[in-house]
């Protein structure tokens, strides 16, 4: 068959830049990656067993961390590998698999935001019907979808870019991504399925970040009105606000330069830019949330007073 790949080996490239200075990076990364877990196991585990706690918002939450614990698994391990090994090669479906991973982390962290934000809308907007809209069916349905929208998707992007012939095996970068895996096609390969597939998924998540844009135009409208309201979003909104933008600011920040980027910066810096979506909302979203909901502070502290004695 002519349109499989003859290749079956990766090198990612990436990490060569790191040669001298391996075993120090290995020691942050590892301890970085423990921190990680610990954070995002916790604010799981908090709601898990306070039932106190089984409310939408919260159970929302609790999807968000472990998405973060998924994503970052797809990375983190691999990676510290990688930094202890003399040659940092991934098997071909084992690429395709990283890529498949990061990609839908990031989707169903857009479409886990899309869903918070709606229950704010609810919830502020509309809090005389908030528990006939956000019922414990509905909220499992919307928790679903958010899960496997983007692996759906994805699992057909996958399968798109696993049908291109490959004319290179080199990827400048410290895990897989889809979109560089396709930029190997050999020049004569129809690249169109995929491009297709790229722009449908595109237009997808960009529908998801209208629908929170409109959700918070109509949420400071109604809290323009009413002090408690404004209270309400300070106290629940403002974590969920932080998140986003954080989110949106690395991996737009990333795709742009992926596709846009200079070569000639720094590899170094390429890697950091690569992985910031990685570094940053894994650790800040649980620490956020963790400080500024209440009921989540509330019973981190008595934990911490419980221990103490």
């Amino acid at each position: 068959m002519d349109n499989v790949s003859v290749v079956r080996i990766f090198l990612l490239s990436g990490v060569n830049e790191t040669s001298n200075y391996r075993v120090t990076l290995f020691t942050f990364t590892l301890l970085y990656y423990c921190v990680i877990l610990f954070l995002n196991l916790s604010i799981i585990m908090i709601i898990i067993l306070d039932e106190n706690l089984h409310e939408p918002m919260y159970i929302l939450l609790c999807s968000f961390c472990m998405n973060g614990l998924y994503g970052t698994t797809g990375f983190y391990p691999k990676f510290l590998l990688d930094l202890m090994s003399s040659s940092q090669e991934i098997s071909y479906e084992g690429c395709l698999l990283q890529a498949f991973v990061m990609y839908s982390f990031a989707c169903c962290e857009l479409s886990i935001l899309a869903v918070m934000a709606y229950d704010r809308y609810l919830a502020i907007c509309q809090p005389l019907h908030y528990h006939s809209y956000m019922s414990k069916r509905r909220l499992s349905q919307l928790v679903c979808l958010s899960w496997l929208t983007p692996f759906c998707i994805y699992s057909v992007n996958v399968v798109v870019t696993s049908r291109l012939k490959l004319c290179g095996s080199k990827i400048q970068k410290l895990f897989c991504v889809n979109w560089i895996i396709v930029k190997l096609a050999c020049s004569e390969t129809d690249t169109v399925s995929s491009n297709i597939a790229s722009f449908a998924t595109l237009f997808i998540y960009l529908s998801h970040g209208f629908f929170i844009i409109w959700t918070y135009i109509r949420l400071i409208i109604t809290c323009a009105r009413s002090k408690d309201d404004r209270v309400k979003f300070m106290q629940t909104c403002v974590p969920h606000l932080v998140s986003l933008i954080v989110f949106l600011v690395v991996v737009v920040f990333d795709v742009m330069h992926m596709r846009f980027g200079s070569t000639d910066l720094p590899q170094s810096l390429q890697n950091f830019i690569a992985i910031e979506f990685l570094l940053i909302p894994p650790v800040i979203n649980p620490l956020i949330y963790g400080f500024k909901l209440t009921k989540i502070r509330n019973k981190i502290l008595g934990l911490v007073k419980v221990e103490r004695k």
